[in-house]
């Protein structure tokens, strides 16, 4: 092992090419493991190692070459993991323990509720007979999640009336049901836990379509109670959850002003690509620093700002050609970034672009900070 400490991420998407990005002026290499040849990380990263998530030999090679593992997605395949740090005495953050947790949504809200960690009322779903019994004490509509394998927003579907319930057979496998939440809006925070001490940074309010998010404007348009609140349930979310990281933590805020956990992401998230113009110390920065055992940075605002994602057009999978980002690279305040995927399909992620407010929150207009986002975001296209 040469002298410069090396990371080894299981995910080499944009998560990981961030990662790799952030973790480079603190003098951190990246090695990641990713199927994809050329994934977006590859670029930044020093090196890549080509394998699924899963794959025995490839877990073992990069734990060979690391000193600190990590994961980027939630397909890592914790047993393995567990093995191969053990193998190779080299630490793996956020703990393999945690992600069984969070693979399960079954089992991560069970154990979000014995904890007392407020959440939406819930039930195991095995087949149509426990789906119609769901439906019958949460009436319609309700959200059917796959317990396995979904992120951002795979496997959630809404059961909007009786018509709905065969959904179950779209998900071919193990799943719940949770009862709606009339929300007045989701928001989340990127809480962050250290070796000794725990962060988080302001709450952001989120904007779902189809189940993927589209924006984020932080600071959230809530009363300060509200924010100190879902800081609490965040706190005692990074509490109960095991190894360094940066934790994603999904949150509705109800229309009585109460907050429920939503959703644990255990890397990086989606809602958090602001902090890298943002904050002080992004939330790629703070999970390397955290899982490496250095110390986190500030998680303080630059100043407020708008995240729109830039997301795949078309009906079809083809190649990859960005067009009409002069605007956005034009506009003052604005910050673009661009994921390196080869391919563009519907909705998936291929970017995203940030826009800084002036001032403080109090003086900013947050409705013309998304319109902005918006409009840029309007300008792109992957024709």
């Amino acid at each position: 092992m040469n002298d410069t400490e090396t990371l080894g991420v299981v995910g080499g998407g944009q998560l990981g090419r961030m990662l790799a990005e952030a973790a480079a002026p603190l003098g951190i290499e990246v090695v990641v493991l990713d199927p994809t040849p050329d994934c977006p990380a590859s670029p930044v990263a020093r090196d890549q190692i080509v394998g699924d998530f899963d794959d025995e030999d490839g877990v073992r090679e990069l734990a060979s070459r690391a000193d600190y593992l990590t994961f980027e997605i939630e397909l890592a395949d914790p047993d393995l993991l567990e093995a191969a740090a053990s193998e190779f005495d080299v630490p793996v953050h956020p703990d393999p323990a945690t992600l069984r947790t969070i693979q399960d949504k079954l089992v991560q809200k069970e154990r979000l509720r014995e904890a007392g960690v407020p959440v939406p009322e819930f039930r195991r779903v095995d087949d149509r007979a426990d789906l119609e019994a769901a439906a019958a004490e949460f009436g319609y509509p309700l959200m059917l999640k796959a317990r396995e394998g979904g992120y951002d927003g795979r496997g959630n579907v809404p059961v909007e009336s009786e018509a709905d319930l065969d959904a179950l057979d779209e998900l071919a496998g193990p799943a719940m049901a949770e009862r709606f939440v009339d929300f007045e809006r989701e928001v989340s925070v990127i809480g962050v836990k250290g070796e000794t001490a725990t962060a988080t940074f302001p709450l952001g309010e989120n904007f779902h379509r189809e189940e993927i998010l589209r924006e984020t404007v932080v600071p959230a348009r809530t009363d300060p109670a509200v924010a100190d609140r879902a800081r609490e349930v965040a706190d005692d979310v990074l509490d109960l959850l095991s190894g360094r990281g940066a934790y994603g933590i999904e949150l509705f805020e109800t229309a009585d002003g109460e907050i429920l956990l939503n959703e644990i992401a255990p890397r990086p998230h989606n809602s958090g690509h602001y902090t890298i113009e943002g904050a002080l110390c992004s939330q790629f920065e703070q999970h390397a620093r955290a899982v490496t055992g250095r110390p986190l940075g500030s998680t303080e605002l630059r100043s407020p700002i708008a995240m729109a994602n830039l997301l795949g057009d078309g009906d079809e999978r083809r190649p990859a050609e960005p067009a009409g980002e002069e605007a956005a690279l034009a506009h003052p305040d604005a910050s673009l970034h661009w994921y390196g995927k080869r391919e563009v399909y519907p909705l998936r992620k291929m970017g995203h672009l940030t826009v800084a407010g002036d001032g403080d929150s109090d003086e900013t207009d947050f409705d013309r900070l998304l319109d902005d986002a918006r409009e840029l975001r309007a300008e792109v296209t992957f024709e």
